[in-house]
This record gives C-alpha cells, sequence and structure tokens, in this order.
C-alpha cells in the first residue's frame, strides 16, 4: 500500500472530542511531544459535534460536565441553565481548543483506515482514508464509547420517501416544524428528543421499543449567586467528584433503602423527584438501589406511581409502564411523561405491536395501521465501547488483528491496553470505570501521560500489558458488574442493543473513587501490570 507522504510524531490520537483534546494538551503542551490529532468530522467535539437533534444536551449537571484542569477557565467560562446545551457544549469545546492553541495540531475531515505496529521499528504506522501515512511512537484512540451508530433492519426501509436521520448525525438542514415525524427508541437520546420534538412536530408518533424509567432533570436557569457559589467551591466539588462512584457532583447516599420506613423512602424519592437528575435518583437517594432488588422495586414502584399520576390515559400510561428492573443508565428529561398529554403524540408499543415494513409514506405495524410520516428519526443508539474500533482494521504484534483479539467480547487492562498492542492506550476503552465521562475521561488521560512520561525519562520504548494483568482486570468487572442488578436487564451497556452479540461487561462498576485508587496502585507498582521494554527499538 503506497500513500502520499509520510510525517513523524511523537504520537497520534484519533479522536477530537473531549478525551482527544485532552488527550493532544497533555502529550504536546505538558510532556512536550511532537502530537496529531485526527478526526473524520469536520469540526472538534466528538459527540458533541455529531449529536445536533432537537433536545440535545448533557444528562449530568454542567457544573461538572467540563474539564477540572483549567482552573482560570472554569471561573471564567459561564453558562447559565443547570444543563448544558449541545451547542453551547461545543461552542465550550471549541473555547478549550483555542486557548491551549490546539487547531494547529488536529485534523479535521480525516477518517483512519488502519494502524499498524511494526515490532522492528517501535513505531505505529496510520493510513488515512485519502492514503496518507503518519508513523509515530505511541498511538492514543480518543474514539468515544458511544459513536458507531446502529440502525434497526426494517422491510422496506429504503423505499421510504421522507427523511430517515440518526440521531447520532442529525442533518443541519433539517427541521422538523409542523411536520408528521415518527421516532424508534426511547433510551437517553430518545427521550430527550422526544420532549423537544413534541412540542415542535404536527404530530410525533413514537415507536417504543423498552418502556423507559424516566425522573425530572430539574433543568432551569441558573443564578449568578448560584454560579458564584459553584466557583467558589470548585476544588471541593473536584476533589469529591473524583472520590465518588459516579463523580455527578453530588455526596452518594450510604443508607440502605430498607433501613428506613416506606415513609421515609417515599419522601426521599420526592425529593429527589423534585430536585430532578437520573443518578442523583438512583445514587443519592440510598445505596443500593442499584444492588438491591428490594430497594430497586422501591425506587422502580415510585416512578410508576409518578408514570400513572401523570399521565391521563390509562392505556398509555399502561404501555409506558416498564416491566424490568430499574437498572440502565438512569435518565431524566423535564416533562417526559407528560408529552404523552399532548393531542399531537401517539404512542406505539412495538412489543405489542411490532412494525411489520415501511412504505413510501411512512410506517406499518402489525395491526395493519400505516403511520404517515414525512420523517422517521432513529434513534436507536449506538454499538457501545468497541463499535468504534470496528470500523479501523488496528494491528499490533504479529499482524494480529484487534477485532480478532476481541471476538469473543473487548476487553482492556484497566480500560486503558491490551496485550499485543504495544504503545497502544485507549481513553473510554473497555472496562473503564462507569462514571460521568469527562472526570473519567480526566482520570485516564493523566495517567496515561503519566505513564507516558516515565516512559520517556526512563528509556523504555515501549509499554504493553500482559495477557495475565487483563484476564485479572476483567474477571474482576465481571465479578463486579454480577454484584449489581445491570446484568439482569438488557442494555447497551452489556452489547444487548445489538443482536447476535455476546453479552460483555464493558465497565468497571466499583466508582470512579475506587478506580483511581487502583490505576495509584499500579503505578507505584513500577506499573505493574505492563511489561515496559528498555533499549532503542521496541524488539530489543
Amino acid at each position: 500500500m503506497t500513500g502520499k507522504r509520510t510525517i513523524d510524531f511523537d504520537a497520534i490520537v484519533i479522536g477530537a472530542g473531549i478525551a482527544g483534546i485532552y488527550m493532544l494538551h497533555k502529550l504536546r503542551n505538558e510532556l512536550g511531544l511532537t502530537v496529531r490529532a485526527f478526526d473524520k468530522a469536520a469540526g472538534i467535539g466528538g459527540t458533541w459535534y455529531w449529536n445536533r437533534y432537537p433536545g440535545a444536551m448533557s444528562d449530568v449537571e454542567g457544573f461538572v460536565y467540563r474539564y477540572s484542569f483549567d482552573k482560570e477557565m472554569l471561573q471564567e467560562y459561564g453558562w447559565n441553565t443547570k444543563y448544558i446545551p449541545q451547542k453551547q457544549i461545543l461552542a465550550y469545546l471549541q473555547a478549550v481548543v483555542d486557548r491551549h492553541d490546539l487547531g494547529r495540531d488536529i485534523q479535521l475531515d480525516t477518517a483512519i483506515e488502519s494502524a499498524v505496529h511494526d515490532e522492528d521499528t517501535g513505531t505505529w504506522t496510520v493510513v488515512t482514508g485519502d492514503g496518507e501515512r503518519f508513523t509515530a511512537r505511541y498511538l492514543v484512540t480518543a474514539l468515544g464509547p458511544l459513536s458507531s451508530r446502529t440502525f434497526p433492519d426494517i422491510k422496506g426501509r429504503d423505499d421510504f420517501r421522507g427523511r430517515l436521520v440518526h440521531t447520532g448525525a442529525w442533518p443541519d438542514d433539517l427541521d422538523i416544524t409542523g411536520k408528521r415525524v415518527g421516532v424508534i427508541g426511547t433510551g437517553s437520546t430518545g427521550t430527550q428528543f422526544i420532549c423537544t420534538a413534541a412540542k415542535l412536530a404536527g404530530h410525533l408518533t413514537v415507536f417504543q421499543r423498552s418502556a423507559q424509567y424516566c425522573v425530572p432533570s430539574g433543568n432551569g436557569p441558573l443564578s449568578d449567586e448560584h454560579l458564584a457559589e459553584i466557583r467558589a467551591n470548585y476544588d471541593k466539588i473536584w476533589d469529591q467528584a473524583r472520590h465518588s462512584r459516579v463523580a455527578c457532583g453530588f455526596e452518594e447516599s450510604d443508607t440502605p433503602a430498607m433501613s428506613v420506613s416506606p415513609e421515609e423512602r417515599r419522601r426521599l424519592f420526592q425529593a429527589a423527584w423534585d430536585r430532578g437528575n437520573g443518578f442523583r435518583f438512583m445514587f443519592g437517594t440510598f445505596s443500593d438501589i442499584a444492588t438491591d432488588p428490594a430497594a430497586n422495586e422501591a425506587a422502580s414502584d415510585f416512578i410508576k406511581s409518578k408514570i400513572k399520576e401523570i399521565v391521563k390515559d390509562p392505556e398509555t400510561a399502561r404501555k409506558l409502564m416498564p416491566t424490568e428492573l430499574y437498572a440502565k443508565r438512569p435518565i431524566c428529561n423535564e416533562g417526559y411523561y407528560e408529552s404523552y398529554n399532548r393531542d399531537n403524540v401517539t404512542l406505539v408499543s412495538i412489543k405489542e405491536n411490532p412494525i411489520r415494513e415501511m412504505t413510501p409514506t411512512g410506517v406499518v405495524t402489525e395491526d395493519g395501521v400505516e403511520h404517515e410520516l414525512d420523517v422517521l428519526v432513529f434513534a436507536t443508539g449506538f454499538e457501545a465501547v468497541d463499535g468504534s474500533y470496528k470500523v479501523m482494521d488496528i494491528r499490533g504484534r504479529d499482524g494480529r488483528g484487534l477485532g480478532e483479539c476481541w471476538k469473543d467480547g473487548a476487553t482492556a487492562y484497566l480500560g486503558v491496553a491490551t496485550p499485543g498492542f504495544p504503545n497502544l492506550f485507549m481513553v473510554l476503552g473497555p472496562n473503564s470505570a462507569f462514571s460521568n465521562l469527562p472526570p473519567c475521561i480526566e482520570t485516564q488521560v493523566e495517567w496515561i501521560g503519566e505513564l507516558i512520561g516515565a516512559a520517556e525519562a526512563g528509556g523504555t520504548v515501549a509499554v504493553e500489558a500482559t495477557k495475565e494483568a487483563e484476564e485479572e482486570w476483567t474477571a474482576l468487572c465481571r465479578s463486579l458488574a454480577d454484584y449489581t442488578l445491570f446484568p439482569k436487564v438488557a442494555s447497551w451497556i452489556f452489547g444487548a442493543n445489538i443482536p447476535g452479540k455476546k453479552s460483555t461487561v464493558m465497565f468497571y462498576f466499583a466508582g470512579l473513587g475506587a478506580y483511581r485508587e487502583k490505576l495509584r496502585e499500579v503505578a507505584d507498582a513500577g506499573y505493574d501490570g505492563f511489561v515496559l521494554r528498555q533499549g532503542s527499538s521496541a524488539a530489543a
């Protein structure tokens, strides 16, 4: 394979989202390495570049959905609502890039086709979709865990004459105002879209695959006084987040749900409902909603009581009632269940009444009804974590492909490295901490940077995770997951949204605080679980 030109770097970063931006800053501005970051998008931002659907915003409160490394920016850069809308997140990330002069080392509109390791030279060769070839000693993948879009296979889909769009690739020219809109999917993205689309569309038809537990977000404007209080306490806020489980900026409960009276449980649930936020409801009320069936039932019964109370039509309320455990990534939105009280919103449970086919003018369900549409929106999610890696040919030692290594499930030691792939580091790779993403990203970027810095200072030419360490970490992640109720519900967290995919644990469920302790322990032990090779080449 021939290419147009070759340029050598100390490190190459694939991805220019939250992770890639900080990784570039860490390696170039702090470690002094030569670095180039690549992204297939036309702009920076990763998931926040692609997900421009109406209603897109963070579902973690804005004061902790940002970087902590730039303390001046925490004081200077403003926001005015509890959650940050997509456009404002993208503008914030662009401001970070501009402030730290990162744009000159980000190459956009550049998809990476392959990355191959040469053991003789100790380098990675990256080839772009345009045939450009670049070599580097270190390769860092910052691909994002939710970027490989999935679509349901529907008979007649290509016959539809309206617009078909995935929420993860929303086109700038699509305005749904006044249109007949259908949406498949009611996860975090789908419910956000529904809340906004219900107010814009002429008619909205929701094709519900699974009924969801959704609590209010509590979104609204923030006062200048509240923002000043946050800024004055940022040291404490970040310290608490880094030592917590989900790093969402609140004190997590240590009270078991069954240790208090039913009246006290309902009081605390109501207080959390009134305040808003899914993570607060699941982890801030009681300590064991995600682990104890009785606690989980109490929480789910409370939410079901709210559905019955809010939704006026009994049949619609019945369809909206979840039947599974409350054990998926918690969802929150302002006015989700209220949306179904609108005259222009129709709910179709496709578990009870499946989609039969698509026609040029709409969607036909098994009851023979054609739902006429101008736009059909797929809020059908992503192949989480490892899906992003499947679009590239990544080959390590002896030419072995990453896909072959992961054929029985994606694994990575500490979520950052896998055996057979020297000097390849992943941000938010398989079995990273299940938590608010920016603090987890910062944790991994800083640790990877520290490891690369130690390698540079100590004459190490290749860093590689051992098979034994990866297997032990994978087993630990499995045991932690099995301690929770999460594996008892089919969800994207374990790959259940991909037909035929083997259920795989892809997160470390002990929390960010415990994960950071483990990373520190590994580093203090001379990077236990890694082989650090010395010499003039990786083969030395």
